[in-house]
C-alpha cells in the first residue's frame, strides 16, 4: 500500500494545531508542513484551503480536513493504534466513549479558565480564574483519572485523550514559571487533584507532546500579546 500524502498547515504556537502534531508523532506518520503566520491576514491561497483562515488544516491524499479535533480523530481512525481502539474491538466502543467524554469535559469545563487567567485585566480576575480552574479540575476531571497509569484509562502509552488535551496541559505546567499565571495553580492542583497532577506531569514530559513546543518562544509571544491587549484596553 502506498504511503498517504499528508500536508499539514499549522503554526507551532497554536495549541489547537499542536493536537495534530501529537497525533502524527505518535502514529509516526511522515508529512509535509507549511507554517501559517497567524499575526498577519491570511493569504487568498490559504483561504481557498480553509475559508475560516484557522489552523490546523490537513491535506490527506488531496482531501482537505479542518478543525483540530476532527483532524486528530480522523488520523486516529485512519491509522488504528494504541491511541484509540476501533469501535468493533472488544471494549472499543466504551473506551472511545470514555476518551470522548474526558476530552470534552477538559475542554468545556476546565480549559477556558486557564486562558481567562492568562489574559485577565487585573489580579482579582486572575485569582478568580485560577480558583475556578482548580475547582473544575477537582470536580470534573480528577474522578476520571483514578486509574491513570500514567496515562488515561490505565494506559502506559498516550491515548487520544492526551492527543486532544496535551498541548493545553503542557502550557499549564510550563507557563507559570514565566510569570504568566500564578504558580500556586500547580501547587493547589498537586494537593487538591493529585491524580490530575501526576497525569499532567507525565503528559507534559512526553516527547510527542513536547516535540514542537518552544517554551521560551511561546512565553515571550504570550507576554507580547498580553501587553498589546492591555495597551489597547
Amino acid at each position: 500500500m502506498a504511503a498517504p500524502k499528508i500536508k499539514l498547515y499549522t503554526n507551532h504556537g497554536c495549541p489547537w494545531a499542536h493536537r495534530v502534531h501529537i497525533a502524527l508523532a505518535e502514529l509516526k506518520l511522515p508529512f509535509e508542513e507549511e507554517i501559517i503566520d497567524l499575526k498577519v491576514p491570511r493569504t487568498q491561497e490559504y483561504l481557498k484551503i480553509n475559508p475560516r483562515g484557522l489552523v490546523p488544516s490537513l491535506e490527506f491524499n488531496g482531501e482537505i480536513l479542518t478543525e483540530s479535533a476532527v483532524v486528530s480523530n480522523f488520523l486516529a481512525d485512519e491509522f488504528p493504534s494504541h491511541l484509540l481502539p476501533t469501535s468493533n474491538a472488544p471494549g472499543g466502543a466504551l473506551a472511545r466513549a470514555k476518551i470522548a467524554f474526558f476530552a470534552d469535559t477538559f475542554i468545556s469545563k476546565v480549559n477556558g479558565n486557564f486562558f481567562k487567567a492568562l489574559f485577565a485585566k487585573g489580579d482579582d480576575e486572575v485569582e478568580a480564574a485560577v480558583k475556578e480552574y482548580v475547582e473544575q479540575v477537582v470536580k470534573e476531571v480528577e474522578p476520571l483519572l483514578t486509574n491513570a497509569a500514567p496515562f488515561f484509562n490505565g494506559s502506559d502509552k498516550l491515548t487520544q485523550a492526551e492527543v486532544l488535551t496535551g498541548s493545553f496541559v503542557l502550557r499549564l505546567f510550563t507557563l507559570p514559571k514565566h510569570g504568566l499565571i500564578p504558580e500556586n495553580i500547580l501547587s493547589d492542583l498537586s494537593t487538591k487533584a493529585p491524580n490530575f497532577y501526576r497525569w499532567g506531569q507525565a503528559v507534559s514530559k512526553h516527547p510527542s507532546v513536547t516535540g514542537i513546543y518552544d517554551e521560551e518562544k511561546i512565553a515571550a509571544g504570550t507576554k507580547e500579546r498580553i501587553a498589546k491587549l492591555r495597551a489597547a484596553a
